[in-house]
């Protein structure tokens, strides 16, 4: 089997390791974090102390971190990927981050005559565990394919475009999922406060034109008013904010996404910046007065 860097050992970034690790893959791990470094090398990886030394080690290599400045300084940067790689590899970027650092940061590997794809993942920590993950890809057709049975190990790869467009792609998936979130809590809690009980408007409307992923993962959440995460709110104020970013860039107006961002920057100020992103029902609450949390949950 091949031997797979990764770098990264974070929420998502630990169970897509440890699945790979099941498959009989050689994992060798870098995180900055200690315990979480202590913790992938206990399950069976094997210990690197920079980015550097992965890609001297690996031919493979894959980076899974918070936003564009980590990936880039992973990289990039003093003790970096770039610093130990030689021809022939490849750098698999499954962070979400800004698209124009991912182009950026191909450019600088092309010239070392390493490839990359982008390739960031929707799901949460649920189907990073289970190996579910949706993964939207960018690159030259001929790499993905290749690399393709590995990406299948943590999920379901789809060849999206050119570089950057899976990051493009991560980017329209995080609008659509916050606002349909939003409308979520916002639909239930007019329902609650109708005086129908909003379990049983679910149970009715799921199977229909509204059912979705988000209803369906999200609304049980609210009802047990319980948001241990799944993807924190904090990350994903990190995405729409690089969404917000790149429709300036292309004068694209997204009403709907600002106003989302609103209330999850809301919810960060009064604390809740680490809980699910399905804790935007919390901000139509307290702005109603009424919790979604049923009785019989309690």
């Amino acid at each position: 089997m091949q031997k797979i860097g990764f770098i990264g050992i974070g929420i998502m970034g630990k169970p897509m390791a440890k699945n790979l690790i099941d498959t009989g893959y050689t994992v060798v791990a870098y995180d900055i974090c200690k315990e979480a470094l202590e913790e992938i090398v206990s399950y069976g990886a094997k210990r690197a102390s920079s980015g550097k030394e992965v890609a001297s080690q690996c031919d493979i290599i894959i980076t899974m971190l918070p936003n564009s400045p980590e990936v880039k300084n992973a990289v990039l940067g003093k003790e970096g990927v770039i610093e130990g790689v030689k021809r022939g590899q490849i750098l698999i970027d499954m962070s979400s981050i800004a698209p124009l650092v991912t182009q950026e940061i191909a450019k600088e590997l092309y010239a070392k005559g390493v490839e990359m794809l982008d390739a960031p993942v929707s799901g949460g920590q649920e189907k990073a565990q289970s190996g579910t993950l949706a993964i939207m890809a960018g690159g030259k057709e001929e790499v993905f394919n290749k690399y393709k049975p590995i990406l299948e190990v943590m999920g379901k790869p789809t060849l999206v475009g050119n570089i950057g467009a899976g990051q493009t792609t991560k980017l329209v998936n995080q609008v659509i999922v916050a606002i349909n979130i939003a409308a979520v809590a916002e639909g239930l809690l007019l329902g609650k406060k109708a005086g129908v009980d909003p379990q049983r408007i679910f149970e009715a409307i799921r199977g229909g034109l509204a059912g979705s992923q988000s209803l369906t993962d999200k609304a049980p959440r609210m009802f047990q008013g319980k948001y241990e995460p799944g993807f924190r709110i904090r990350l994903h104020v990190k995405d729409l904010n690089n969404v917000l970013e790149t429709s300036r860039e292309l004068h694209t107006a997204m009403p709907l996404c600002a106003q989302v961002m609103e209330m999850m920057q809301t919810l960060m100020a009064d604390g809740y910046s680490e809980i699910d992103h399905g804790g935007l029902a919390l901000f139509y609450e307290k702005l109603n007065g009424i919790s979604l949390k049923s009785i019989k949950n309690k």
